[in-house]
């Protein structure tokens, strides 16, 4: 047991460490999961995910004639798949929704997204008697790729080089992630960690993302009204820290970077093999792009079924 806690720390200390793509998750590249719905051997869902965010601020973060009204939708695929007991694959494909609205014009991008692919392996999971109740607890760690199936457009960094290259389908490039899932459950309180560690490379056209650093803890408790129906609501924080871009392998861009802290309130639903969910995110501190982006609010649903 000790030495099970001693990884643990371990990895926590790692990740944690370690200094982080693009704009506190909007546009491309965000990978927040929250609360798996439970599942034995495979679910399929959809995920509705809807982001906004301010670009070409002022200096001082103020709004300019110029300012940018963003806003990122996305309808994505997502699916996971538990091979025997200690392995699992979760899969992603997003379809993405993106809108600009501003006094110099507007754009908009609709269309398939970089699909993602992640692969954990269980190192634990173990379930201890404490009198009545049953202390349960597990912990996930793998590796993830991305592949660059949204469409980049190089024109609109050009055109908008004092604002977040934010507002693209994909990034071009193959990407990696590193992914960690700890799970604490006594009886049904429980605390669940998430951790992911984005690594992006330069894509064809000379740019790379800044690797990325995202966490987020949810306190959980599961009502079990019936036999086969429970809700679960739950609260936590979601931190997100990104490194500045780079372009041709050497020049810094100055409108990225930064991180944020959001609060974090959402309800978790299953009957049977049926779940649904949803998660506001409500952006309580941030430093973005030297302060001339501005991220509001988040909102996700999701829906999901087990077989």
């Amino acid at each position: 047991m000790k030495k099970r806690y001693a990884i643990l720390l371990l990895i926590l200390a790692s990740f944690s460490a370690a200094k982080a793509c693009d704009i506190c998750g909007c546009g491309v590249g965000s990978y927040y999961l929250g609360l798996l719905p439970e599942f034995n051997k495979r679910f399929g869902g959809i995920r509705y995910q809807h982001k906004s965010l301010q670009t070409h601020l002022g200096p001082q973060g103020q709004r300019t004639p110029i300012t940018a009204n963003e806003t990122y939708q996305s309808v994505e695929l997502w699916g996971g798949w538990n091979i025997g007991n200690k392995f699992r694959v979760l899969a992603f494909v997003p379809y993405n929704f993106n809108l600009r609205e501003s006094q110099t014009g507007n754009g908009q991008k609709d269309g398939l997204g970089d699909i993602a692919l992640m692969g954990y392996y269980g190192l634990f999971d173990h379930r201890t008697s404490l009198g009545q109740q049953f202390l349960v607890q597990s912990l996930w760690v793998g590796a993830g790729i991305k592949v660059p199936t949204g469409k980049y457009e190089a024109s609109e960094r050009l055109a908008m080089t004092e604002s977040p290259n934010n507002f693209q389908l994909g990034t071009a490039s193959t990407d990696f992630t590193l992914n960690a899932i700890y799970d604490v459950r006594l009886q049904d309180l429980g605390l669940n960690v998430n951790l992911n560690y984005k690594i992006n490379t330069e894509n064809s056209h000379g740019y790379r993302y800044g690797n990325k650093f995202t966490s987020n803890v949810l306190a959980y408790y599961k009502f079990r009204l019936a036999k086969s129906l429970s809700i679960g609501p739950n609260a936590g924080v979601l931190y997100e820290t990104a490194v500045k871009d780079v372009e041709d392998d050497q020049y810094e861009v100055a409108t990225s970077g930064g991180h944020s802290l959001s609060a974090v309130a959402g309800v978790e639903m299953s009957l049977k093999k049926f779940s649904v969910g949803a998660n506001y995110q409500n952006v309580r501190a941030q430093n973005l792009a030297g302060g001339r982006a501005y991220a509001g609010n988040r909102l996700m649903l999701h829906t999901s079924f087990a077989f």
